[in-house]
């Protein structure tokens, strides 16, 4: 009998999953392969020719989009940089000539205050990187110290923004001062299911690295 009533309980809760899955299909996640931002190797005239492009369009949806800015900026300037649209990620990495840093995106809600303040909680997550990953060598932790040090300090170390806004909204962010590129995607793509690099500054001709081979700074 416990048998056949246990048999009974599955067959009921297999029934109740049907159900229940019936009633709430899975949501729809949209596009799941797209990036934003240039590709390796992409040159840079390419890059902002198809940044232009992807603000092409009539439709009146929210996109999420990057901003890709002309200069670095300080953690005060980051809500003018946004053209008053929803922040979704602030992009942060210090920038010291010959020496590559790391790039930190930090998911942010809604606010500017949040927003100002992503470039300490960017310092967290250097910090954690440098203590999951360990010492790997004397330069790496330097780098890593010194970028901890100097976004604490609030360095003009933001490279750009995922904003949400119509198409009208980008294009206007797209003309304003300081802003090198905006770069829309389609409108059913979902937030935290698409890659993001921005256009570095340091970016002239080609989206490549730039060397890493001069001193790492004490600060």
């Amino acid at each position: 009998m416990r048998a056949a009533l246990a048999g009974v309980l599955a067959v009921g809760v297999i029934a109740f999953m049907a159900v229940l899955g019936a009633m709430n299909p899975p949501r729809e996640l949209g596009v799941g392969t797209d990036r934003l931002g240039p590709d390796r190797a992409e040159p840079v005239a390419d890059y902002l020719a198809r940044a232009g492009d992807s603000l092409s369009g009539t439709d009146a949806d929210r996109h999420w989009a990057l901003v890709s800015f002309t200069e670095p900026i300080a953690p005060p300037a980051i809500p003018a940089h946004s053209g008053g649209l929803r922040i979704g990620q602030v992009l942060h990495r210090v920038p010291i000539p010959g020496v590559q840093t790391p790039l930190v995106a930090v998911q942010v809600p809604a606010g500017a205050a949040v927003a100002v303040a992503s470039a300490d909680a960017a310092a967290w997550q250097v910090q954690d990187q440098l203590a999951n990953t360990g010492p790997i060598d004397e330069r790496y932790t330097r780098i890593m110290t010194v970028s901890i040090s100097r976004l604490r300090a609030g360095c003009a170390c933001a490279v750009g923004l995922v904003v949400r806004g119509t198409l009208p909204e980008l294009r206007d962010l797209a003309s304003a001062n300081g802003i090198r590129a905006v770069e829309a995607l389609p409108a059913d793509a979902v937030a935290g299911h698409f890659a993001v690099s921005p256009l570095l500054p340091e970016h002239t001709e080609t989206v490549i690295p730039g060397p890493d081979n001069a001193p790492v700074p004490d600060s």
